[in-house]
């Protein structure tokens, strides 16, 4: 799954620590989320789109 949480978070100015402090998992997995290697759970997306004031469809991407 393609992902822009890189994107939105760098737009915030936040570190993959601060990001991950705000929604209470690891640095580890956000950067797993931002590099694909790891798709978020349903509430941990909800979480993220709730952080960015964006719904889930803007983030997150099926791949083509």
């Amino acid at each position: 799954m393609n992902n822009q949480v890189r994107a939105l978070r760098e737009a915030k100015g936040w570190s993959q620590g601060e990001l991950a402090e705000q929604l209470a998992v690891s640095r580890q997995t956000v950067n797993a989320i931002e590099t694909g290697k790891y798709d978020p759970s349903l509430p941990l997306a909800f979480r993220i789109a709730r952080l960015f004031r964006k719904p889930i469809e803007a983030i997150f991407h099926p791949e083509a």
